[in-house]
């Protein structure tokens, strides 16, 4: 019995730092490395921080580490102390699709890190120009059957072309994939009827659909969007269970102390209630997961597995 109590009184003992650590973390501006240039995941990013900030009394700064498909960014991250002064705020493909486009990795992308929150999920719009005769994706389906038709992306490997990939895998058709540097260009010429279609993200093509300039097909998630209810799901449009769905994570270093990774994701999912956030949240599309680190963590993994076959299937590389 003794020996017993001695052995509680140690373990306990060795836990007081690590739990002092967490009751009093913050005690200094924590920095949050961003994967992108400005853009949306970086304006999510800046409003879940200014959330964060508010609510732990310290800073939380935003650097950008732009580049190599999020992996400059994400190493740094990985190599940094695991004491929770940094951060990493990138999109879920850097977790769920870079390991299987790119060779080599700077990073583990499971052991490297502790998985904070997969805050909010998107899905995408499938877009085409009018001149497309095709009205519903039954209709682009068949058409693409009798005749060779083509689609933009914002380049190898990002969303715009996986959910374009796993469209036409599941549909069992080939379309001509025009990869782009950068969504926004490639949804300029779809729009100019330069290239036939495109899946994007619903705020970045929607206001041309509005305009008469595209023509929506079908949302790539489980649900309708909110910004285009009247939009069928591609799931609904005769392919049940089809589901793309992207997300932005939120990570640290591995062996971040796990009261801390608790603690920042609670504080996210009491930002994501705040009414202001759900509104703009809203605006941008995004969908709020309510996933704890353990369930985010489940589902980069799910992802990571699911992509995997797409990847291969479709001969994706990251050049």
């Amino acid at each position: 019995m003794k020996r017993y109590i001695v052995c509680v009184l140690a373990a306990c003992l060795l836990a007081l730092p690590a739990l002092a650590q967490s009751q009093q973390y913050p005690t200094k501006p924590v920095k949050v490395i961003v994967t992108t240039v400005p853009g949306p995941l970086d304006t999510f990013a800046r409003m879940i921080c200014d959330k964060l900030s508010i609510a732990l009394k310290q800073p939380f700064v935003i650097e950008n580490r732009a580049g190599a498909g999020g992996n400059i960014g994400t190493e740094a991250v990985a190599k940094s102390p695991a004491d929770g002064y940094t951060l990493l705020f990138a999109i879920d493909t850097t977790f769920t699709v870079n390991p299987s486009v790119y060779k080599t990795l700077p990073f583990d992308p499971v052991k490297d890190f502790a998985t904070i929150s997969v805050p909010v999920t998107y899905g995408q719009l499938l877009a085409v120009h009018p001149s497309v005769p095709a009205n519903s994706v039954a209709e682009l389906v068949a058409l693409a059957k009798q005749k060779k038709l083509n689609y933009a992306s914002g380049g190898n490997g990002t969303p715009s072309h996986l959910s374009s990939a796993y469209f036409t895998s599941t549909a069992g058709i080939d379309m001509t994939h025009i990869p782009y540097k950068g969504t926004g260009q490639s949804v300029i010429d779809v729009v100019a009827g330069q290239v036939d279609a495109i899946f994007a993200v619903v705020t970045g093509v929607l206001p041309h659909v509005k305009a008469g300039k595209l023509r929506a097909l079908g949302i790539s998630s489980a649900k309708r969007s909110a910004l285009a209810p009247d939009v069928p799901t591609i799931a609904e449009s005769g392919y049940p269970g089809f589901d793309v769905s992207f997300a932005y994570a939120l990570m640290a270093p591995a062996g971040t102390p796990d009261e801390i990774v608790q603690l920042l994701s609670r504080e996210v999912q009491r930002a994501l209630a705040q009414p202001d956030v759900q509104e703009k949240n809203r605006t941008f599309d995004y969908v709020p997961t309510g996933m704890d680190p353990k369930q985010s963590a489940v589902w980069l993994k799910e992802n990571r597995e699911r992509w995997a076959g797409v990847v291969q299937r479709a001969g994706i590389t990251a050049n």
